[in-house]
């Protein structure tokens, strides 16, 4: 059994991030899902199918960490295994953040196939948690996208397991994976990743 009132603010931070991200046109309609980890066993996540930008208390659900409902007959998102496979890898992550921005969308299908987009010398790499220079490299795998759910999560969860600094990936056309330990942290995460994104976009097409 999961207590109420940790629900009850993972739901709250949920629906503030939602707010947040529709805003900044990360999020559009009922696209992205949102969770945040309730205790050791219990996730608070969007139900499927509802708009980020006006979510309500009734439109987080609760789920195990083997993505089944606890207590509700709602629908999770269709993509709830890649949110409980981080929280199982990562004790110390309290939220997952999906999104479906244009630049993630866009740069996702410009990196070649089998190949991750390397992220180096960007003073903004530092946003990342425990990332403390621009030296270093942050390397952000491309998986393909998939309607397996399972074999993605499972894929995710052998990449990451090999890298376990490294803080999101995108899924090729559809969007961005990110986390942290608290939401403050992965809605960090997100402004970080879609700036850089953008920055290399940017050099592409000057490249270009």
């Amino acid at each position: 059994m999961f207590e109420v009132t940790r629900y009850a603010t993972a739901a709250q931070s949920i629906v503030e991030a939602g707010r947040l991200l529709y805003e900044r046109g990360w999020s559009p309609a009922t696209s992205s899902n949102y969770s945040a980890r309730i205790d050791s066993n219990h996730v608070a996540i969007t139900v499927s199918g509802r708009h980020k930008g006006q979510l309500g208390a009734g439109d987080v659900m609760v789920v195990d960490m083997e993505g089944l409902p606890v207590q509700s007959n709602a629908k999770a998102s269709a993509e709830t295994l890649l949110h409980t496979v981080v929280y199982q890898l990562f004790p110390d992550v309290g939220a997952v953040l999906h999104t479906h921005s244009v630049k993630a969308t866009v740069l996702s299908r410009l990196i070649a196939p089998g190949a991750a987009l390397e992220l180096e010398d960007y003073e903004l790499q530092k946003a990342f948690s425990g990332v403390a220079t621009h030296e270093g490299v942050v390397s952000v795998p491309v998986f393909d996208n998939t309607q397996d759910i399972p074999a993605l999560a499972a894929q995710s969860r052998d990449w990451f397991s090999a890298h376990p600094e490294q803080p999101g990936y995108l899924i090729r056309g559809h969007g961005l994976y990110t986390w942290g330990a608290t939401m403050a942290d992965c809605l960090r995460h997100i402004e970080a990743f879609e700036f850089l994104f953008e920055c290399e976009l940017e050099t592409m097409r000057v490249r270009s």
